[in-house]
């Protein structure tokens, strides 16, 4: 079994060969999610981008591929590079105690319709419906409204990443992520996984996961790209 150094070094393509590996869609040796479920792609071998690309992008219209340090090499005639992403990755150290104020639930199917529109209020792009089924969704309601969420993403054996950090523009600075974030690491931790986390370069962000005991550990690159 390969260490948790090593997958961490290409996450998506160990979630896809582990805990993932029923969404996962090979193409010359390139791991792709389902289209259906998220639209991320990873590789070893850069050769072998061109012609994986060029067949995922028949099954949908956009991918990111995420790499620490490769670049993927794409065929301009079919895909082009809509950004790059330059991204970091954030492993916990220590969890540092954070007071629970709220009621926090763990979310079911019955409120996918609900984690979609929240993300997509503030966070418009790629979130799927389906992107639910990668792991736990919990949430914090306001008089009834689902206002604030945290989920999980990609995953192991060793590491389960805490994802799709979201809170309505009306409930914000109130310490609602921060909390979200805390409970869902110690969800992560009660299974013997290490919990991770993406996110840009730069973001704000970062103070808040640092102050919660998450480290900053490598670069992680997302190559944007579109169908022509």
């Amino acid at each position: 079994m390969v260490g948790i150094e090593e997958q961490l070094k290409n996450p998506v393509w160990y979630s896809l060969k582990e805990t993932h590996k029923k969404f996962a869609i090979e193409f010359n040796g390139v791991q792709f999610y389902n289209p259906e479920v998220c639209t991320f792609g990873a590789f070893f071998d850069e050769t072998k981008t061109t012609k994986a690309s060029n067949e995922y992008i028949k099954i949908s219209d956009n991918f990111f591929f995420v790499s620490e340090d490769q670049t993927p090499i794409i065929d301009n005639t079919k895909v082009y590079l809509e950004k790059k992403i330059d991204g970091c990755q954030m492993v916990l150290n220590k969890l540092i105690d954070t007071l629970i104020t709220e009621n926090i639930v763990l979310l079911n199917e019955t409120y996918i319709d609900e984690i979609y529109d929240l993300i997509w209020l503030v966070m418009p792009g790629y979130y799927k419906k389906r992107t639910f089924e990668m792991g736990k969704y919990y949430g914090i309601f306001k008089n009834g409204k689902l206002v604030s969420i945290t989920g999980q993403r990609m995953q192991t054996n060793h590491f389960i990443e805490v994802s799709a950090v979201v809170t309505h523009p009306n409930y914000t600075r109130k310490g609602l992520a921060k909390q979200l974030i805390y409970y869902t690491t110690k969800e992560i931790l009660k299974v013997n996984k290490t919990p991770i986390l993406h996110t840009n370069k730069g973001n704000l962000a970062i103070s808040l996961y640092e102050k919660l005991g998450y480290e900053l550990t490598r670069d992680m690159n997302w190559w944007l790209y579109q169908k022509k």
